[in-house]
């Protein structure tokens, strides 16, 4: 998985389109194999971050997730933590 691809089920609030859509352009740039596309290929990337970004809150929308939802605040937290020992 790309490591900017982040969990977006089971949050409370719930993802937001902005994060659908970065995600899709994540995946689409890893895929694609480049960050930037040619002009000759900005319509095919843009075409295919839309249909993955339809995908993926379809998905959202459709999963059953009996957990509470998990707290973004706390969810971060624990990313900083892991992160400053990872690298300290």
């Amino acid at each position: 998985m790309c490591r900017n691809i982040r969990p977006l089920s089971n949050f409370a609030p719930p993802a937001t389109p902005d994060e659908v859509q970065a995600a899709a352009l994540q995946y689409v740039r890893k895929v694609g194999g480049a960050t930037k596309p040619s002009k000759a290929n900005e319509e095919a990337y843009a075409v295919a971050v839309e249909a993955i970004s339809r995908a993926t809150q379809e998905l959202l929308d459709a999963l059953v997730i009996k957990a509470p939802p998990k707290d973004r605040e706390v969810e971060a937290a624990k990313a900083r933590a892991r992160a400053q020992a990872r690298y300290a």
